[in-house]
Order: C-alpha cells, then structure tokens, then sequence
C-alpha cells in the first residue's frame, strides 16, 4: 500500500467526519447547512473508507469531487451567512479538495508507461 495514498485517505476521512459532526456542535440552529453537511461528509468519509480498505473503483479525483461539492455548498444552499457552517464546508472541502488532487498527480507520475 502506498503510504501517501493512505495518508491522503485518512486526511479526506476526517475532512469528512468534521463535515458530518460540525452541525451537532455549532450554538446556532443553521437548519439550511445540516443537510447539506451531512449528506456530503458522509459521501467523503464512505469515498475515504473505501480507498482506505483497499475495495478500488473511488478514486482520488471522486473524493476531490466531493470535496469541491462541500467547498461550493454554502453559496449552492444559501447558508454562507452563517459563519460556523459556511467556514466548515470552506475548510473541510478545501483540504480535500488539495489532498485528492496531489494524490491524483502524484498517481498519475508514478504510473508506469507502456511500450
């Protein structure tokens, strides 16, 4: 297993989770962010375990995906008001946004080339 790969995982993994729990912790009640947040931590924490364990298919342009859809989600469900949840997607998205495209670069240089 390549340890950067995993690393890249792990990262994105709890990028995920910070997405899915951030909305039981926030003192406001931001009704409009808790779906949104929920639905796509979930999608990057299930992105993450599945490349973590090694099943294939996700890729790390998927997980980079789902980490543009957060990033994008305060303007696209009107919640960038509120700066708990808009900060929260900003942040986790962003990171997985980096992570999964240098783990996509940096597979795609260390892929082999054919003769």
């Amino acid at each position: 297993m390549d340890l950067t790969r995993s690393l890249s995982d792990v990262v994105a993994l709890l990028a995920g989770l910070v997405a899915v729990l951030a909305p039981f912790f926030w003192a406001g009640d931001v009704n409009a962010a808790n779906l949104p947040l929920l639905i796509l931590g979930a999608l990057l924490v299930v992105s993450a375990l599945w490349a973590i364990l090694g099943a294939g298919g996700a890729g790390s342009w998927v997980t980079a995906a789902f980490g543009a859809l957060l990033f994008v989600s305060p303007w696209a469900f009107n919640f960038d008001g509120h700066s708990s949840a808009a900060w929260t997607a900003w942040i986790a998205g962003a990171v997985t946004v980096v992570v999964g495209l240098l783990t996509t670069l940096q597979a795609r240089t260390a892929a082999p080339t054919r003769a």
